[in-house]
């Protein structure tokens, strides 16, 4: 990758103490300037506040070093565009950026850390992303271990040929855990990735019509959440298609392992999930069409200013997975100490719609699921609320994204799907449950064959 620029010839220590930020800006702009290469850090603790990569300049953190965030929030620019999330406002600054850049990475076998026990966990006080980028192209992020964000690990925005291989992310010390994060990114290539965080592991967004999010490939990786594994869609202003996930494996989530949600128009379609194990994931797949806009509570895109019409959602085929409760899954699992995550009551397959805009065309065929249940009627409520066009009828109680909590059904619930195929399908009660086990409401169902309940 051409030549080579050490950052200890550029003046930064290394020793773990003092801010090396001026040295390594001074080599990664030297780099740019003379046509492209390498910024090396090696053999040392390096420390920094805002980074900014440019055009053909790799930033590579050799085995023998670690590049740690610097404590203070006045050394993370102003600059560095912004969360698209209109709730999190002080997650806006970041710690490396890049900005209408192309051919940039970062690489090699050492370590990223944000440092994250310096930056406060909740509240109104900054605390910096670790990596975001904004309208580049060819990035690749490849071995590196990205370690203790404050909030998000990265935040990859109308961007496109991105390819992120080997990269082991551990992100669960603060809120806003999130793992590898596209907003309006396209040509995607994740593979052979380890992911463990308090928020979403992967995240797929549609937050600018002008930017869809298409040729998605997400393939031998591991996820591990507090919340969800892989979550497509909720900011869903344009476009998300052609996403094919394989080969993983899941354990330990406590909410959603695959979450696909068509909430703010647009479109979802052309999501296939297939060869995927899941141990101890509280609600396996969770796929919801609704409209919604609630800046005051969970947060919309900055874009969105109204509630939109209801989009489309069609298009999903799960094939081949391998879902595994045991015991750890009849306790209540918790975000940090107070933010009830899920409990026995809480788990199951759902899709649901309002009943005039179903998801279409779906398909779960080759599926063993062995679930906790224990589930007792009196411990739900009785009314289940449905989905709602929002912008037609405004009543509080609508079913979305975290409400309701419990689920009607032990393993399937599904509730406005058009042309449904349901095949090879083997299910089983760790416990006895006194729910129904299926439900099927206002599908239609192309095919029901071979649906087994041990």
């Amino acid at each position: 990758m051409g030549t080579y620029y050490n950052v200890k010839e550029f003046g930064a220590l290394g020793n773990g103490r003092e801010n090396d930020q001026q040295a390594i800006q001074r080599a990664i702009d030297l780099c740019h300037e003379r046509g492209g290469g390498t910024v090396l850090l090696e053999g040392g603790v390096y420390r920094s506040g805002t980074l900014y990569l440019k055009s053909n300049v790799y930033l590579e953190v050799d085995v023998s070093a670690r590049l740690e965030a610097w404590g203070d929030i006045e050394c993370y620019g102003e600059d560095t565009h912004y969360n698209r999330y209109r709730n999190e406002p002080e997650l806006d600054r970041c710690w490396i950026y890049a900005q209408d850049a192309e051919n940039i990475g970062i690489t090699g076998y050492g370590e990223l850390n944000g440092r994250a026990e310096l930056f406060p966990c909740e509240g109104s006080i900054y605390r910096p992303m670790m990596i975001r980028f904004l309208r580049c192209r060819r990035i690749h992020i490849s071995n590196i271990r990205l370690m203790n964000s404050p909030s998000w690990t990265t935040a990859f925005l109308d961007s496109e040929y991105i390819w992120i291989h080997g990269v082991q992310i551990e992100n669960e010390k603060r809120y806003n855990g999130d793992g590898l994060d596209f907003d309006g990114s396209r040509h995607l290539y994740i593979l052979d990735c380890r992911i463990q965080g308090t928020d979403d592991n992967l995240c797929l967004q549609a937050g600018n019509p002008a930017y869809p999010v298409e040729d998605v490939h997400i393939t031998n990786c591991s996820f591990s959440s507090v919340c969800a594994g892989i979550r497509i869609g909720l900011k869903s202003i344009g476009r998300i298609s052609g996403v094919v996930i394989s080969n993983c494996t899941m354990h330990n989530v406590w909410r959603e392992g695959i979450k696909i949600e068509c909430t703010e128009g647009g479109s979802i379609s052309d999501i296939t999930v297939s060869n995927v194990t899941m141990r101890n994931v509280r609600r396996p797949v969770f796929v919801l069409l609704n409209n919604r806009f609630l800046p005051e509570d969970l947060g919309n895109s900055v874009e969105l200013t109204e509630i939109p019409e209801i989009g489309e959602l069609k298009g999903i085929i799960l094939r081949s997975l391998i879902i595994t409760d045991d015991e750890e899954m009849e306790k209540t699992h918790r975000r940090f100490e107070d933010d009830v995550m899920g409990a026995p009551y809480f788990g199951g397959i759902r899709f649901d719609a309002e009943e005039s805009h179903p998801v279409e065309n779906v398909i779960l065929q080759d599926i063993i699921y062995t679930g906790i249940g224990g589930v007792k009627k009196e411990d739900i409520p009785k009314e289940y609320p449905r989905v709602l066009d929002q912008k037609k009828d405004t009543r509080q109680e609508v079913s979305g994204n975290y409400y309701p909590d419990w689920s009607r059904a032990a393993f399937m619930d599904l509730r406005n799907v058009d042309n449904l195929l349901l095949e090879n399908i083997l299910l089983k009660l760790i416990h006895e449950d006194e729910r129904e086990k299926v439900l099927l409401e206002g599908c239609t169902l192309l095919k029901e064959a071979g649906i087994t309940i041990l």
